[in-house]
């Protein structure tokens, strides 16, 4: 092909992307990422601040659980506290895993705002509802029902990755992976801190108070609050999602590549040009590249999720039963270290890496380091004083720096490998098929410890060795996934 011939295609392709429809409000959006190159500040806060929402409330439960679940008197023995506490912790996902699917498709078809804004509210609804339990079954149906109707996440990761030039989306996942790692430290620390405060704090809050009657409400108050203060931000908000009804924005995504192809390619070779597929005739099923790197999200969270379950039962436990001894406080304090160092590394440095060595090889590097942290976890129960508070911290915060690191890179890959129109619905099934894990790793995490505790004299593996030995093998199971021939990504994604 000649250097004409190669002129004009380029021109062809710039000319059919330029395309935009007045009162709309996606070209509004498009047209200022072309207009303005530099870091959208304003949409990242957006991001920022409702990840954060949506996160707070799923893991805030976790310092105070075992007692909630002690103080509903349904378990008949202490070692059976750790089945219905993961119970509790699993039916939010399995509510979530319900309908995420749902939730991306109409925010597909009606907007991403709606569905963040509806999101929002149901957390202030049924957050309040669940710190104002006095059973087991109101706890899981708050629970259930809170993860049914919170559908925001999914959509806030298309909203990151449309709101941000090409050369910014990895910041955009970073922003979301921080302050979704940063939600998931806060969210214990208040629940640690907040929690049965008639007990801990009496000189302010007496036991014939509210919070007296019901000593788990405060911290899951203080986060309906903020919920509320998020959901009138979302009246703010600015929309994505193109309102009229040709396919330009699959065509977008396509001549990218094309150009990008056409940039590459020999000279002398002879390239095709063909009309693309509108997006919506193409299966997300069977697109290998955004079904596999689900797979391995869902592998990673199942861990996680399993992980911190088991990490709160562990700290809380007797020290005769290889556990900490820790208060609810405690844990929270733990659990909020974590958090100023998550925000300083995926804002400063993870960009950095995922740019110099590729999404897969963080996950990959991160899945590796993982292995021989936990399996130091039953020795650090044989420290104590400042020794064990130094170590802990340290080995909470890179666990949660690797969690989120492994995460950020998997969020990129999902969202390159489709385009805008079909990114709703993309984070809708990675969503369901996450939160089916999510749903799984308490219960399965809390079943674990529960049969961990009854073996402590075992020889092979006794009490939290075998714990912290299972999880290992679900992250090996996952780092192996990462490789090809299974992880299907561009090469340029693998290094």
């Amino acid at each position: 092909m000649g250097e004409n011939d190669d002129h004009d295609v380029r021109e062809r392709l710039l000319k059919k992307k330029k395309k935009y429809y007045e009162n709309c409000p996606g070209c509004e959006i498009e047209l200022l990422k072309e207009s303005n190159s530099a870091v959208p500040f304003r949409h990242l806060f957006f991001v920022w601040v409702i990840v954060l929402c949506a996160a707070l409330p799923i893991s805030c439960l976790f310092p105070f659980l075992y007692f909630m679940i002690r103080d509903f008197h349904i378990a008949k023995r202490e070692e059976d506290i750790g089945y219905y506490a993961g119970y509790v912790g699993s039916a939010f996902m399995f509510g979530r895993a319900l309908t995420s699917i749902l939730w991306g498709m109409i925010a597909d078809r009606y907007g991403r705002k709606p569905v963040i804004m509806f999101g929002a509210m149901a957390i202030v609804i049924f957050n309040t509802l669940f710190g104002l339990s006095t059973n087991f079954w109101m706890a899981v149906s708050a629970r259930f029902l809170l993860g049914s109707l919170c559908g925001m996440l999914g959509p806030m990761r298309a909203y990151a990755s449309e709101v941000c030039r090409k050369e910014y989306q990895a910041l955009g996942m970073s922003i979301i992976s921080t302050s979704w790692g940063i939600g998931l430290v806060i969210g214990p620390a208040i629940g640690g801190f907040l929690a049965q405060p008639a007990e801990k704090y009496p000189s302010v809050f007496s036991k014939d108070s509210l919070f007296g009657r019901f000593p788990y409400f405060l911290p899951c108050l203080i986060i309906s609050v903020f919920s509320l203060g998020v959901f009138i931000i979302c009246c703010y908000l600015p929309e994505t999602l193109h309102s009229h009804k040709e396919c330009d924005e699959a065509l977008d995504d396509s001549y990218d590549a094309l150009e990008a192809t056409l940039s590459k390619s020999n000279m002398d070779e002879k390239v095709q040009i063909t009309e693309p597929r509108c997006a919506s005739q193409k299966s997300l099923l069977k697109n290998w590249p955004l079904m596999s790197s689900i797979i391995v999200y869902c592998v990673f969270q199942l861990h996680d999720m399993a992980y911190s379950e088991i990490f709160s039962l562990w700290a809380v436990s007797p020290r005769k039963n290889g556990g900490l001894s820790f208060s609810s406080a405690d844990v929270g304090e733990v659990l909020a270290v974590s958090g100023l160092g998550l925000l300083v590394f995926q804002l400063l440095f993870y960009p950095l890496l995922e740019r110099n060595l590729g999404a897969v090889m963080v996950s990959r590097i991160g899945a590796v380091l993982t292995i021989p942290l936990l399996s130091s976890y039953p020795y650090i129960a044989m420290l104590t004083g400042i020794t064990l508070t130094l170590v802990v911290n340290s080995a909470s915060f890179l666990k949660n720096l690797i969690c989120v690191s492994i995460t950020t890179g998997l969020f990129l890959l999902q969202n390159r490998a489709v385009t805008q129109q079909q990114r709703g619905a993309a984070n809708g099934i990675s969503m369901s098929a996450m939160s089916l894990c999510k749903a799984a790793g308490p219960a399965a995490g809390g079943a674990l410890f529960a049969w961990a505790q009854r073996r402590l004299n075992a020889f092979f593996l006794p009490g939290d060795q075998m714990v912290f030995f299972i999880l290992n093998i679900i992250e090996v199971v996952g780092l192996l996934l990462t490789f090809k021939p299974f992880l299907a990504v561009p090469d340029d994604n693998i290094s």
